[in-house]
């Protein structure tokens, strides 16, 4: 089937060879009927020509594209709220598509829903088409909000009931395809180091030097340590940054490029609570809101641990040792992005972070998270629409003064963007969760897809108002 004439292959994992994966066949699907289709990023990878019926065929039947030879599971191990599992790999998904898009990154296509594989344990290998729906939303909220994250390529209703022991069932299945800059896991390595295979650490170490961190030197696994403790930073700063939860921070579920995926029952925070808890089974809070930089931060030592079969100890903790310094350092980068102002230098930076957080805190349930960064975006430029605004009356007292001082230190970056019509709107726009299950029951009641649509209408809208880069 023909595709855009920009199409470029280049299947670099499936090269690694079966010690890293497994070829699988998917699932035959008996209605296929597409649900989302993310047209802009489909075009960044050469995509966006595909007919309805050609995207079906491809992402709903998997006939591989031109190029590429076929899906395959890929292996890995990982801690699991901190508890070592040996039997993971992808059960219930698969790496059909490596491309590059209009940049030169190489990015993959994923799946999840698609069928049972070798490490399914036993499971149907489907995904439910409320999961479906949910990573969508959530994919499309980080995008807009700035946070480096996997997109939502491909939603397809399958025509299959499913049983499942944690919600009404039968219910729906759905295949997801994510486009994402990488699928090597932090237990991709775990289960080479398990198996004491130093030879295939010293593989993936070069295979993801060479394609994502092409800076660091042949063979520097130390320096390969230090760039992905950088993206880590980067990414859980950006999350705190949001006001999001990610629900299983298991070090499956982190990646070598320090994007979000796999982020199951995720949250966006309602206001400021430290102790918020995405998943109903983490009971002790291990994954809560705050705790966020700490479980990323023990993920990577267990990454480091992997890489002493072929690096240096002290030079893999001197790496891990920059990890504190560098999420104070994008936490205050995330908050200013966030707000729209410039830097001032880390002094003044950190008091704009430390008097945020401060209202944020003071003024709990009166003070919902987003609306901060909506009302105050851009700074003074702001101050007319946002003391006459709706929460006019939270934005005094003590706390309030602190913030307000500390913002107008700093400059606004393009206040141009206010000009956008999302900033004459009187909310902005948000992703909790009582939205989320009203989105899912119109569809499970009544298979009305439009208040999905029309959200994902108005992520887009705000994505385009603020402008914010998460790559």
């Amino acid at each position: 089937m023909p595709v855009a004439a920009d199409y470029d292959p280049e299947p670099a994992f499936f090269a690694l060879g079966d010690d890293y994966a497994d070829a699988v066949r998917p699932a035959d699907f008996p209605e296929p009927t597409l649900r989302w289709r993310h047209d802009r990023a489909a075009a960044e990878v050469g995509l966006g020509s595909l007919t309805e019926a050609e995207w079906v065929d491809h992402f709903g039947r998997f006939t591989p594209l031109p190029g590429q030879p076929g899906p395959i599971a890929m292996r890995y191990h990982g801690h699991q709220f901190r508890t070592y599992n040996p039997d993971l790999g992808d059960g219930r998904g698969f790496l059909a598509a490596q491309l590059r898009d209009q940049t030169g990154r190489l990015m993959d296509l994923g799946t999840k829903g698609s069928g049972q594989t070798p490490w399914s344990r036993g499971a149907d290998g489907r995904l439910t088409l409320k999961g479906g729906v949910r990573e969508v939303l959530a994919a499309s909220m980080l995008e807009a909000l700035g946070v480096p994250t996997s997109r939502a390529l491909s939603l397809m209703e399958t025509g299959e009931a499913l049983e499942r022991h944690d919600e009404p069932s039968p219910t729906r299945s759905a295949v997801l395809v994510r486009l994402s800059h990488s699928h090597v896991r932090f237990g991709t390595f775990q289960r080479a180091a398990y198996l004491g295979r130093a030879d295939q650490i010293g593989t993936l170490v070069e295979h993801v030097r060479a394609l994502y961190h092409p800076g660091v030197a042949e063979g520097d696994a130390a320096g390969l340590l230090r760039e992905i403790v950088a993206a880590s930073a980067r990414l859980v700063a950006r999350w705190v940054a949001a006001g999001f939860v990610h629900g299983v921070l298991n070090t499956d579920n982190l990646n070598v490029t320090g994007e979000s995926f796999d982020y199951g029952p995720w949250r966006f925070l309602p206001h400021y609570e430290p102790g918020f808890t995405a998943a109903y089974f983490d009971q002790t809070g291990l994954y809560a809101f705050a705790r966020q930089p700490e479980a990323v931060f023990w993920n990577l030592t267990q990454l480091a641990g992997c890489l002493k079969l072929v690096a240096d100890t002290e030079l893999l903790v001197e790496a891990l040792n920059g990890f504190g310094q560098s999420y104070i350092r994008e936490l205050r980068a995330a908050f200013l992005m966030r707000l729209g102002v410039t830097s001032l230098g880390e002094a003044a930076d950190q008091r704009l972070l430390d008097a945020s957080l401060a209202l944020l805190r003071e003024k709990g349930d009166d003070l919902r998270w987003e609306p901060l960064f909506f009302d105050w975006f851009t700074g003074f430029s702001s101050s007319e629409r946002a003391l006459r605004g709706p929460r006019r009356a939270v934005w005094q007292g003590e706390a309030f003064d602190a913030f307000r001082f500390a913002l107008f230190e700093h400059e606004p970056d393009r206040p141009e963007r206010l000009e956008h019509p999302a900033f004459a709107r009187a909310e902005p726009e948000e992703m909790l969760i009582g939205e989320v299950e009203s989105i899912w029951e119109a569809i499970a009641d009544r298979d009305d897809w439009a208040p999905f649509q029309e959200k994902l209408a108005r992520i887009e809208t705000a994505r385009v108002a603020y402008q914010l880069d998460g790559r």
